[in-house]
């Protein structure tokens, strides 16, 4: 099968032919139609993230396709079905084994669900990851639901996204970006209020805000911005370390966490059943295979707005 390979960090990807991976227990062999092209794969690439795989690596963790063969004890599942799975850390192609950026990968089938009629492969593929990450954090750790008042941080690819996934919880949504241009787009959204800065939220007593931003900054100017109890969860990584006052985390009882996906199918359907429904789109450009490699250089130099889905 054709793949793009990673040799070493810092090279460019390799276009080869290599073996077509055979099912083991639990998994799905699947012709790959969606891979999604993120930040962290261009992380990878750099040597910032450390690799669970040796050399040569592919990458692409977000991944839908079309089962071709299954692994012993899989039930539910059929050459033909389209599906698309649930990404975490530990378990995940292109992270801990071989991944999307090839015609063939492995998907465990615990984690992997069925893509409803009318969901595109770029659509699905862009949900196992940008998508899931904004549910996790939105819903999953920070308590999206009806009645609930929710700061979002940072109106990027992922804030966008979660800030949506906010409205369509039942949630009364704020938001801080210092890009006007994409106001408009956060109230189409449902966005209720916008600022420029997260100081501008200080005083709102949110239940919650999420920080996609994640520039230290961010994170400290959302505790200002919850109520007493109230919790803010970190999901950008704007910064790898930040200084927030100690004062007003403990005197206020905030609690403040981290966020990243932890492969849960039931998350996964709940969003392509919003996509499938028309409630809630990615923003995303589809490109080729072949443009995989420069797609990834577009991602390293700021130039993609929203996500990248190699359809194939």
């Amino acid at each position: 099968m054709k793949a793009w390979l990673l040799d070493r960090t810092r090279t460019p990807l390799r276009e080869a032919e290599v073996d077509t991976p055979t099912p083991g227990r639990g998994q799905l062999l699947v012709r790959v139609h969606g891979a999604g092209l993120c930040h962290s794969d261009v992380a990878y690439t750099e040597g910032q993230f450390p690799f669970q795989i040796p050399f040569p690596v592919v990458l692409g963790h977000e991944v839908a396709g079309e089962v071709v063969e299954r692994g012993e004890d899989v039930e539910g599942f059929s050459p033909g079905d389209r599906v698309v799975s649930a990404t975490s850390a530990g378990d995940a192609p292109g992270i801990t084994r071989s991944g999307g950026y090839a015609e063939y990968t492995l998907l465990t089938a615990a984690k992997t669900v069925h893509i409803p009629e009318g969901v595109s492969w770029a659509q699905a593929a862009a949900s196992s990851d940008a998508g899931l990450t904004s549910y996790t954090g939105v819903v999953a750790h920070g308590g999206a639901a009806p009645g609930s008042r929710i700061g979002i941080v940072g109106l990027g690819g992922l804030g966008m996204t979660g800030a949506r996934i906010a409205v369509l919880s039942g949630a009364t949504v704020y938001a801080a970006e210092p890009r006007e241009e994409v106001w408009e787009t956060a109230r189409a959204n449902g966005v209720t209020e916008i600022v420029s800065d997260v100081s501008g939220l200080a005083g709102k007593d949110l239940d919650a805000v999420i920080d996609f931003a994640g520039f230290g900054t961010t994170t400290s100017g959302a505790i200002d911005a919850v109520r007493p109890e109230g919790r803010v969860v970190i999901v950008g990584l704007g910064r790898t370390e930040a200084t927030v006052s100690t004062m007003a985390l403990v005197s206020r009882n905030v609690t403040l966490r981290g966020s990243t996906p932890a492969g849960n199918p039931g998350h996964l359907s709940a969003l392509l059943d919003w996509i499938a429904r028309g409630d809630l789109e990615i923003a995303l450009s589809e490109i080729d295979f072949d443009d995989i490699p420069a797609g990834l250089s577009r991602l390293a130099r700021g130039e993609v707005t929203g996500r990248l889905v190699a359809v194939f």
